[in-house]
């Protein structure tokens, strides 16, 4: 069990770049003691590099700022959105996940009269700017790296509501599912896929054939898949023949 919870830890760090010790405590559910014994036997085995606070991945300064995840394949981020956003009729109660593929649907949504169900800091500031739509934003603890509350509590509020379309992100898709690489945000997308009438899946086609740390829902949980056409032929073509209902924008 320690030796599969020092990888998942090391696969956790080596994503975000970094991790404080209160991180690593919360995701693994652990004390705060096993965290630092965990964290001195990778800096000791040359896996992962202390720094003040916390830990981050070899020959990294941390996480990759969230502008520069943004500005990547921005223009197919925003084709994703206005196809999402073509799916929600007036009246509608929606979730927006939280990441960077997800930001633009707001733009696409504000002159609709809608629920916005969301996490996501982005959305909700944008949201500001759209007083047609009704806003209910999930409470728990401010997650710096991914723009987005995170926590227990996020999910557990969220499991009170049931929604008409969930909007959801990933940081990869694989043939064990979908996932994504913030144990702290499992619970909370997890429960936006049980909660919803139908799931979208929204992902660039650089996540297609990757595996991150944590599978959050199973592919065919979702009724569509909104992704670029730098998706690889042969996935294309095996989530169609599997019946998934795939659109390239």
């Amino acid at each position: 069990m320690k030796t599969r919870r020092l990888e998942e830890m090391e696969h956790l760090i080596n994503e975000q770049g970094s991790a404080t010790m209160e991180e690593l405590r919360d995701a693994f559910g652990v004390s705060i003691n096993t965290v630092r014994r965990d964290v001195a036997e990778l800096v000791e085995a040359g896996r992962a590099e202390k720094v003040y606070g916390g830990v981050r991945a070899i020959g990294r300064a941390g996480l990759v700022p969230y502008e520069e995840r943004f500005a990547v394949t921005s223009a197919a981020k925003e084709a994703i959105c206005a196809k999402a956003a073509s799916l929600v009729r007036s009246g509608d109660i929606v979730y927006i996940d939280s990441g960077t593929t997800t930001v633009h649907l707001m733009d696409a949504l504000r002159d609709k009269t809608i629920t916005v169900i969301t996490n996501n800091i982005e959305i909700i500031l944008r949201a500001l700017e759209a007083p047609n739509i009704r806003l209910i934003v999930l409470p728990g603890e401010l997650n710096r790296n991914t723009r987005s509350i995170t926590g227990d509590a996020s999910a557990d509020f969220l499991s009170r509501f049931n929604t008409n379309i969930a909007f959801m992100a990933a940081t990869g898709v694989s043939h064990s599912g979908v996932s994504n690489s913030s144990p702290l945000e499992y619970a909370i997308k997890k429960t936006a896929v049980a909660h919803t009438d139908q799931a979208v899946l929204m992902v660039t086609g650089n996540k297609f054939g990757v595996t991150s740390l944590m599978t959050y829902a199973d592919l065919n949980a979702f009724r569509q898949i909104i992704t670029d056409p730098g998706i690889p032929e042969e996935w294309l073509v095996q989530l169609e023949e599997s019946g998934l209902e795939m659109v390239v924008v």
